[in-house]
Formats: structure tokens, sequence, C-alpha cells
């Protein structure tokens, strides 16, 4: 699933192309929105909150989407075929006279009024990428959590939004922690500090660490042992982490 890393990169390129524009085409194809019609309005802002996107308009409505597992949103100059949004699995396009955003494989999208976007995401921790982020929040969320493994803390987000299985794995990794160490034994601030600084080294360059996740039997880059994977979370909502058994070996 996308991460917040992907989601800010894809709000800053729709602030570049959207941003002050007047919207010459709109259509969703998605059945609660259908007959939304966003033609003529002008795109106040997109911004991401964890793995949501908002796309604010200027008479008071967002188009709020999320992109689950296999969504993306793409970018192409207005008029070019790209842009024409053809695809059986396109879920909406915007336009501008210069520009057309084409979301492919949204796994959500709604139209709600400005201020009742809480209804959306409300529930959820604050944003890793926040600039600045609401730390003293994430580490009260975070306490309450007591003694649950701390790569279900990280993937909580309803504690922290915006880290996935990605970075989960990969800050763990960096700190040299079994991701099943209790969460009230971890320094939370400086675990929170790693991951922030690796999802917004990736907004910057469109890179991710590549040192556990999803390389299981491949060796550690740090000391060669073979990468192994585990379960965080019960079903239905497990997901897998991978570790390093050594650098990351379970207390005694």
């Amino acid at each position: 699933m996308p991460e917040g890393d992907v989601l800010k990169r894809t709000a800053n390129r729709f602030e570049l192309a959207f941003a002050g524009k007047v919207l010459i085409r709109s259509d969703l194809r998605w059945p609660s929105a259908a007959t939304v019609d966003l033609v003529g309005r002008t795109v106040l802002e997109t911004v991401s909150y964890g793995k949501h996107l908002l796309t604010r308009v200027d008479d008071g409505r967002t188009l709020h989407t999320h992109l689950r597992m296999d969504g993306y949103w793409r970018i192409w100059r207005t008029g070019t075929s790209a842009a024409a949004g053809r695809a059986a699995n396109v879920r909406a396009v915007l336009a501008t006279a210069d520009w057309t955003a084409v979301g492919h494989h949204l796994g959500m999208l709604d139209v709600v009024r400005t201020r009742d976007e809480r209804t959306l995401i409300g529930h959820l921790g604050p944003d890793i990428l926040a600039d600045p982020v609401d730390a003293d929040e994430i580490l009260r969320r975070w306490a309450a959590r007591g003694a649950t493994p701390v790569a279900e803390v990280l993937l909580d987000q309803t504690v922290v939004a915006g880290i996935g299985t990605l970075f989960a794995a990969e800050s763990l990794w960096a700190e040299q922690l079994w991701p099943w160490t209790p969460a009230d034994q971890v320094d939370a601030s400086r675990q929170l500090a790693v991951a922030r600084r690796q999802m917004r080294r990736s907004v910057v360059d469109g890179r991710s660490p590549e040192h556990v996740h999803a390389r299981t039997r491949q060796p550690c880059h740090r000391c060669g042992t073979p990468i192994a994977v585990g379960q965080a979370r019960r079903p239905p909502m497990q997901r897998p982490i991978f570790y390093c058994p050594r650098c990351q070996a379970a207390p005694d």
C-alpha cells in the first residue's frame, strides 16, 4: 500500500499543476460521486494526510481519495492521449487548460464539504510528515498502547498517520529493534524521528530505504544474515514485517 511519502509527493505535484487553476473537466467514476461536477471551480490546494489526499476547491468542497493497495494518480498535459483517461481502471479525471490528473485503481473517493473533512480522517493520529508534526499527541497515543508490539504501534494509523509496512520495517532495522518489542520499552521519540527522516528523504528524492522490506532470504546489508518475515497484527488485519534475525534479535 502506498505510504505517506507517496501521498506527500502526489500532493506536491497536484499543487504545482492545479493550485489556483480553474477546472475544465471533472469526471468522477464513483457511484456516490458520479453526479458531482467540479467544472468551473478553482482548486485552492491539495494536501496529504497520512495515506489520504484532499483536494479543496473554492466552493467549500473537498475531493477526498485514498489509494488503498494499488491506486495511483498520474498528471499529463491536457490534450494528450494519456490525459484522455480511457482505461477501465480510471476512477477520476480532473483537468485544467494545461494539466490533467488521472486517478487509477483508487480505493476510496468522496466529495464532502471542506468543513466536514474530519468525518473522513478525524479518527487518525497526527500526520508523521506534517510541518510541524504534533509529536506530543503522537507520544500520548503511543503511550496509551502500552506493551503492544512496536511494529503494530507504528502501523496503527490512529496513533500516527502515514507509516506503513515499508517504513515500519526500515525504521526498526535502522534502530536494530526486534519488531515485537513492547512499545513501552522503546524510545518512541527516537523511533518516530527515524521514520520521519526516512520518509522526508523519500519525498524529496523518490527513493525509499531498501535494507529489509520485501527482501526475504536476501542478506542483511549490515551483517549478511538472511532477512526474515514475520506478522504484525492479527487476521484479518495482519501485515508482513521484514527484519534481520541477528541485527534485530529478540531479547533474551
